[in-house]
Formats: C-alpha cells, structure tokens, sequence
C-alpha cells in the first residue's frame, strides 16, 4: 500500500502546494510593498516552493484591503 507523505512533492501534495504558492503570489503582488520588495518575495516563492511560502506566511508583506 502507498504512503501517504504530505512532504513529498508530487501528487496530490504538490497541488496543493502549487494552489498554496500561487494564493501567495497574488497577494505579494496586490500588497502595498515596494517594487524590490514584491520581486525578492516573488523569486523566493517561485525558486523554494515550500521553504518561501512558509517564509512569506509568517515574514511577507500582505494583500491590501478593500474598504467598503
């Protein structure tokens, strides 16, 4: 029987990752952050999926918010 293994990258894992990274990328790119800053936490998050979004969750600048 197959492991499941949440850590490997493939599968349904990597999906997920995959949904998680670019949930990231769009609000990296929508946040009040300088230019240099969206294209450093960009680049993390493209070149170490896993290591850059844990990164960005707890480190990253945020999506702005819409006042209603």
């Amino acid at each position: 029987m197959a492991e499941l293994n949440m850590l490997e990258l493939g599968g349904f894992g990597g999906l997920i990752l995959l949904a998680l990274d670019v949930y990231a990328l769009v609000s990296i790119l929508s946040s009040r952050a300088s230019t240099g800053a969206k294209v450093v936490w960009t680049l993390v998050v493209f070149f170490l999926p896993l290591l850059g979004f844990i990164l960005w969750l707890f480190f990253g600048p945020r999506g702005s918010t819409r006042n209603a």
